[in-house]
């Protein structure tokens, strides 16, 4: 039976047969949702009737950043307002957990790619158990994630992070020279760069969200990139979903729950969220995906030329 990841994603028999190796016995069929780009995710039940998550790795470069991850959830447990895994299988080539109750706020149809939404946008429940986990997170003393092992990051250290992939991606696939100039004077701008910074998820759109009936935020999925670095990482993809507005709801409950923010925040996420193609860039170049590089070029409005 083929056990590299691309095998075992093929068929249900071979996800089964691996999840069975690590000692956890599926009864039942297999559900998928192969749109993480990262890791293709399966759900099953065992013999007992729980219900298990599967994560199977894509590539082999996945499994220090999963490494990384049990660290984060290792530090993280009994510290939010919302459950995150409990990871009881962690492999290179399998990772499991029970799975967690709710629904993410945004489901993906795999075959449309079309999403829909599980919760209203301007739900009042939704936008303060948000704002209180993310205030919670923020709040984690970095001292206590760095004992943790995990990435710290001073707030110079994260603004010349930005600033040498910016350049990596000048460099190796080219950026148009509007957004050059635009994303040099915001690194330039000292009023927009927060003065400290804290933990982030570093991935936390509304996919990996969960939700109960009342929309209240229940748990949070995919600690991957979780590092301690700028916090207006955790708010660029609520920009992107919810807009300007439904940016300044989820801050001012944020304030409220004890959430520290500086006078340059929203213009700085505003600035991140326009940045976001240097991350798809940058992962492009990790991953050797290179079937992804023309539509990068067009978002960085490169000219097919690294600069």
């Amino acid at each position: 039976m083929e056990t590299s990841a691309e095998g075992a994603g093929s068929n249900a028999e071979a996800i089964a047969a691996l999840a069975r190796r690590h000692g956890l016995a599926p009864v039942g069929g297999i559900e998928w949702n192969d749109l993480g780009l990262d890791f293709r995710a399966a759900f099953t039940t065992d013999e007992e009737g729980t219900d298990w998550v599967l994560r199977i790795p894509r590539r082999p470069d996945v499994w220090p950043r999963a490494e990384n991850e049990a660290r984060v959830l290792d530090l993280l447990k009994g510290r939010l307002p919302v459950e995150v895994p409990d990871w009881r299988i962690a492999t290179p080539d399998l990772i499991a957990y029970p799975r967690l109750a709710g629904t993410t706020a945004v489901t993906v149809d795999p075959v449309t790619k079309e999403p829909t939404w599980n919760i209203a946008k301007d739900n009042p429940a939704f936008v303060e158990s948000f704002a209180r986990t993310l205030a919670a997170l923020h709040g984690i003393d970095p001292a206590e994630a760095a004992a943790a092992g995990l990435k710290v990051s001073s707030p110079e250290e994260a603004r010349r992070a930005f600033a040498d992939d910016l350049d990596r991606v000048k460099r190796e696939i080219g950026i148009g020279e509007s957004l050059w100039r635009r994303w040099r004077t915001w690194l330039d701008d000292d009023a927009s760069w927060p003065p400290f910074t804290t933990l982030v998820h570093g991935d936390l759109h509304v996919g990996h969200v969960l939700v109960d009936e009342t929309s209240r935020a229940t748990g949070l999925l995919d600690w991957t990139e979780a590092e301690v670095s700028d916090p207006a990482i955790d708010f660029i993809f609520h920009l992107m979903g919810f807009g300007e507005s439904g940016l300044e709801r989820l801050l001012d409950e944020y304030e409220a729950a004890g959430g520290r923010t500086w006078p340059g925040l929203r213009r700085h996420v505003d600035e991140r969220l326009a940045a976001f193609p240097i991350k798809y860039a940058l992962f492009a170049l990790t991953s050797g995906q290179d079937e992804r590089l023309a539509a990068i070029k067009e978002q960085l409005g490169a000219d097919g030329e690294s600069a």
